[in-house]
């Protein structure tokens, strides 16, 4: 069974919106600075994690933890009761859009973001905020 595993470090960031904008008579959309900067991340350390492999190209399990920044203005107590596990991040940002910000390893870890058939994703609070992927193939390749 082959498995990749890549964590992209910094606080996760959500994949935010198609914005639109009006160029002459034409509506163009757009994808925010910060979704791009942030798939750019994705991007590079999952073709880290490949070493020059092609993209798996059958069905995957992808297992997402996304461990969030404690809030600076948490008491010492709260903040190990969140660290433990005993308190879940239930602010923004939402896991389904940080999850989305996955489409960074189309074309590097995965052919297509479509292959993924089972998908487990977790928030966490953690003093190292980051984001760690593992991508498991399932059956043939």
């Amino acid at each position: 069974m082959k498995v990749v595993s890549f964590t992209v470090p910094g606080q996760p960031v959500a994949k935010g919106r198609g914005r639109v904008s009006i160029r002459g008579s034409h509506a163009v959309v757009y994808t925010p600075e910060k979704t791009r900067r942030y798939e750019n991340q994705v991007s590079a350390y999952a073709a880290e994690a490949m070493r020059h492999m092609p993209p798996i190209g059958g069905p995957v399990e992808v297992v997402v933890e996304a461990f969030m920044m404690v809030p600076a203005s948490w008491s010492l107590k709260k903040r190990l009761s969140a660290i433990a596990g005993q308190i879940k991040p239930v602010t923004k940002p939402d896991l389904d859009n940080i999850v989305k910000a996955l489409d960074g390893m189309n074309g590097i870890v995965v052919v297509d973001d479509a292959q993924i058939v089972k998908l487990t994703a977790t928030k966490h609070y953690s003093d190292i905020p980051q984001l760690i992927v593992t991508v498991t193939v399932i059956g043939q390749e």
